[in-house]
C-alpha cells in the first residue's frame, strides 16, 4: 500500500497494477485511488469490465487504440480469474504494450505461479491486501470516531470488532449506523453498539457453540431460531455449526503441538485476537467429542440430502443432542 501511495504521490505510475486479497474494502479504495490518479475525470479512454467472460482479444484491442485526445487509456479487469487460469495470451501481450495503455487488475484469488501474475509482479506491482490485524482496525476505526468528533472506550472499541467481525466494509456500514444513533451523544458505549450494530452471522454460530458446551439448551435453540428469523437457510447453517467444530478440532490440536493464538491463527486463517477466543471455546470440549460433533453434521447433511429428515429439524435435533 504504502508503494501505491507513493506513486501516486509522485505521478510516476506504472503500466500495470494488480489488487488482490480477501479485503474487499482496501482493494475498492486503492482501485478508485489508481484511476483517478491514472485518468481522473476522463471517461472516453476509461473501459470498466467484471467477471470471467472477459475478451483478451477485445481488451488487446483496447489498448492498441490510441487514447482519445489524451496520453492514457485505462483498462480495468475485476474478478476475472485470469490470474487463476486463461491469461497467458494476456500476459504475452503486455510485453509489448504502448506506452499510452495502462491496466489495472483487481481480483480476490490469485495463483502467484501463474504467467499473468508474474508479469505484472515484474512490470508493474502486486499489492495483497490480507485481513487487517487487531491493532490497524483499531486505529482506523478511532479515525472515523475522532472525524465524528466523538469517544469510544476501550471496552466498547473491543467489542464493536468482536460483533462486525474484520471485514473493513461491514465495519464501515456499522459505524455509519452507530454515529446516527449517537448524533446526540460524544461518547459511543457498549449500550449504543448493542443495540444499533448487526450481529455478524459467525459470531452467532460461536454463541450456539458455547450455549452448547455449557449445556444451555435453550439459549443454543433460541440463536438457531434467531437464525432462522434472519433468513438463513438451515444447511447454511449446519455448514456453519460444522466449520465451526472443525476449527475448534484445528485449533486443539494446534494448541497441543505448543503454538500460541497468533501463530494458530495465522495457521486456521482467523486473527490473533479471535483466536485466542477459539483457543478458550475448544478447551470446553474433548477432541474426541469435536470429532464425534463433526461426524454428527456430515451425517445430519446426509439425512437431509437422501430426504430422511427436514433440514430444520434435522439441525435443532443435533443441536439438542450436544447440548443436553
Amino acid at each position: 500500500m504504502q508503494r501505491i501511495n507513493e506513486d501516486i504521490k509522485t505521478g510516476k505510475l506504472k503500466q500495470l497494477y494488480l489488487l488482490y486479497g480477501e479485503e474487499a474494502y482496501l482493494r475498492k479504495q486503492y482501485r478508485d485511488r489508481l484511476k483517478s490518479a491514472i485518468i481522473g475525470d476522463d471517461t472516453m479512454n476509461y473501459h470498466y469490465y467484471e467477471g470471467k467472460n472477459i475478451s483478451v482479444g477485445e481488451m488487446i484491442d483496447l489498448a492498441e487504440t490510441l487514447p482519445f485526445f489524451a496520453e492514457r487509456r485505462l483498462i480495468v479487469l475485476e474478478n476475472s480469474g485470469l490470474f487463476k487460469s486463461g491469461g497467458e495470451e494476456l500476459a504475452e501481450y503486455l510485453s509489448a504494450k504502448p506506452e499510452s495503455a495502462y491496466f489495472l487488475f483487481v481480483e480476490t484469488e490469485v495463483d502467484k505461479r501463474s504467467k499473468l501474475y508474474k508479469k505484472v509482479q515484474s512490470a508493474g506491482y502486486a499489492a495483497e491486501f490480507t485481513v487487517q490485524d487487531e491493532a490497524t482496525l483499531k486505529k482506523w476505526i478511532l479515525g472515523m470516531v475522532k472525524k465524528e468528533g466523538k469517544n469510544i472506550s476501550g471496552a466498547a472499541l473491543n467489542y464493536l470488532i468482536e460483533k462486525t467481525g474484520t471485514d473493513m466494509e461491514n465495519i464501515r456500514k456499522e459505524m455509519e449506523k452507530l454515529f446516527c444513533y449517537c448524533l446526540e451523544k460524544d461518547i459511543i458505549e457498549t449500550a449504543d453498539i448493542e443495540e444499533i450494530c448487526t450481529k455478524r452471522i459467525s459470531s452467532h454460530i460461536f454463541d450456539m457453540i458455547s450455549a452448547i458446551a455449557d449445556k444451555k439448551q435453550k439459549k443454543a435453540l433460541e440463536l438457531y431460531y434467531e437464525l432462522l428469523a434472519l433468513k438463513e437457510p438451515p444447511m447454511r447453517i449446519l455448514f456453519l455449526i460444522a466449520r465451526q467444530f472443525n476449527l475448534l478440532m484445528q485449533v486443539k490440536e494446534l494448541q497441543k503441538k505448543g503454538f500460541r493464538d497468533k501463530a494458530i491463527g495465522e495457521k486456521v486463517g482467523l486473527p490473533g485476537f479471535i483466536a485466542g477466543k477459539y483457543v478458550t471455546q475448544s478447551a470446553r470440549f474433548s477432541k474426541e467429542d469435536l470429532r464425534e460433533a463433526v461426524e454428527a453434521c456430515v451425517e445430519a447433511e446426509e439425512a437431509i440430502k437422501t430426504g430422511k429428515m427436514n433440514d430444520n429439524m434435522s439441525v435443532e435435533l443435533l443441536i439438542i443432542r450436544y447440548s443436553s
